[in-house]
């Protein structure tokens, strides 16, 4: 039995590999990624029960130790980190979701209590079943966040045609901080591939919204132009309005200048593993290049992000926990 699920925790490697080498920005790498690493665990410690080594029993004590521990102060930490949202950004449902997430944790502990100490065999019974749901979720979740890590540290190889930059909105008719470390990265990338002998061009993309002086690839323009790129190698989009429009409008004028052509797309690291998702999807030839973006930002958007992804593929989330669901009835039934 134990050698089966390291069988198969070598056959989910042997498939991220495979999905890896034909395309970086596909959503089953997550999938394949994190159902490896957790069989391999699984065995492993498995492994070590009854191990004739010193030291074992402390270690199968430790790790649910941990796990329990970190599950516990991961809502205070989001409520903590939710509340500092609040006061640094305002108000906006996209600045309370690590707070509603961690909110939400709360909720569900005191649920789950509620449910073993109930009596109610129903009640048992949802919170079981409420168990199998939360466990998908959290797998996806772990998932992503591991395979984003990842996609955020392989390198682009040199040789690309444009350098694009998404907008994510002006501060009046100003560039903000969070488009300014995209801007920024974006010189970083431009130079590398000047310092190979390449010749890019620089590709910003964003229109005018409804309170913005100013389409938002004038300001970045002109942002790179005060920090010495020639005006002839910027080219401006301007007239997307969401990520989705940044990725087809600047699609559209690279394959102008030339259907071969490569690029790299510039935006915050929390969102480039998604951005990198909707590229494919619109046939850009390129692979998503992170900026910096403040530590206490990361989890609420981070939490969209997830949300977002998983929105995308809803159907089949959808039909999974119907499955896990209706798997958990018939146990219990059968008990």
């Amino acid at each position: 039995m134990l050698l089966s699920v390291y069988i198969a925790s070598v056959l989910a490697f042997l498939a991220f590999a495979v999905s890896l080498r034909k395309d970086r920005r596909l959503f089953r790498n997550a999938v394949f990624l994190g159902l490896g690493l957790g069989l391999f665990s699984v065995a492993f410690v498995a492994s070590l029960h009854g191990a004739p080594i010193p030291g074992t029993r402390f270690v199968l004590y430790l790790l649910p130790g941990l796990v329990v521990l970190a599950g516990l102060a991961l809502p205070f930490a989001l409520v903590a980190n939710g509340l500092l949202m609040v006061r640094k950004e305002g108000r906006g449902l996209g600045n309370l979701l690590s707070l509603l997430a961690g909110l939400g944790i709360f909720l569900l502990l005191a649920f789950l209590a509620f449910a073993a100490s109930s009596g109610s065999r129903v009640i048992f019974s949802a919170g079981v079943l409420t168990v199998f749901v939360v466990a998908y979720v959290s797998f996806l979740f772990v998932c992503y966040l591991m395979y984003s890590f990842l996609y955020g540290r392989i390198t682009v190889r040199a040789g690309v045609d444009f350098v694009v930059v998404l907008g994510c909105g002006l501060a009046g008719d100003q560039v903000p901080p969070l488009l300014a470390s995209r801007l920024e990265r974006a010189l970083a990338a431009y130079a590398a591939e000047e310092r190979h002998g390449g010749s890019p061009h620089l590709l910003v993309s964003g229109g005018q919204g409804p309170d913005e002086g100013r389409p938002e690839s004038h300001a970045m323009a002109e942002y790179l132009v005060a920090k010495g790129v020639p005006e002839e190698r910027i080219l401006r989009e301007e007239q997307s309005r969401t990520t989705e429009e940044n990725l087809a409008c600047s699609k559209a004028l690279m394959a102008e200048r030339g259907p071969a052509y490569r690029c790299v797309v510039v935006t915050n690291n929390f969102h480039a593993f998604r951005a990198a998702l909707m590229a494919r999807r619109a046939g850009i030839n390129g692979q998503v290049i992170g900026s910096p973006t403040a530590a206490y930002f990361w989890p609420s958007a981070t939490i969209r992000e997830f949300v977002a992804i998983f929105v995308d593929h809803l159907k089949l989330n959808l039909a999974i926990c119907g499955g896990l669901v209706a798997l958990g009835v018939a146990a219990l039934v059968a008990t």
